[in-house]
């Protein structure tokens, strides 16, 4: 009998060569908890995209999605003072925590051997930040985190591949209003030194 494994996930373009990686190895649920992700639009098609994912990925039909009720206010309540913050900053590693706890807790809750997240597959996401939350985590909630770095042995690029074969949504922007602020400034950064050429 496999162990069973709790994923958090942030996306389908994330989630797919994670799923394909571990699919053999464990039973797997899909935990779908980003309060961070603004607006609730952005929120539900990314659910969405996720669970047509499951429904297409050889071998994850038996994959359960649990998606707690979303709210944006758990998050902003969280980062209040940190909305300046660059991406990748501190404001990121409180978004982290946020997701990696409720994870940790439903984990231990429900039973499972093991929870870890997708966010390792993102070259842009600090991966032993990411394992040192989890593995604390882990201990506060007696439930045992699987580390990762789910970028590497080309699984960054696998999952771009998936992305392109299942015509995944792959967003421009991590979840957050600051996120998407600092995205679109940059391309207006970019688009404007474009024109002085």
């Amino acid at each position: 009998m496999r162990p069973s494994l709790l994923i958090h996930a942030c996306c389908a373009p994330c989630s797919s060569y994670v799923l394909e990686y571990l699919i053999p190895y464990f039973s797997i649920t899909v935990y779908y908890y980003n309060p961070n992700i603004a607006p609730d639009k952005e929120f539900e098609f990314r659910l969405a995209e996720e669970k047509r994912l499951i429904e297409e990925l050889p071998g994850a039909q038996e994959i359960r999605v649990v998606a707690p009720p979303y709210d944006h206010r758990e998050f902003l309540c969280e980062v209040s003072g940190l909305e300046s913050e660059p991406e990748g900053g501190k404001r990121c590693a409180v978004c982290f925590r946020q997701r990696l706890e409720s994870a940790a807790a439903y984990a231990a809750e429900n039973g499972y051997d093991y929870y870890t997240t997708t966010l390792t597959i993102s070259p842009l996401k600090n991966a032993h930040l990411l394992n040192e939350i989890g593995n604390e985590l882990g201990e506060k909630y007696h439930v045992r985190f699987l580390p990762s770095d789910f970028k590497k042995r080309d699984g960054f690029k696998r999952s771009i591949d998936l992305s392109k074969q299942y015509s995944l949504y792959r967003q421009n922007y991590y979840g957050c209003e600051f996120s998407k602020a600092e995205c679109e400034a940059k391309k207006n950064t970019y688009s404007a030194s474009e024109r002085k050429i």
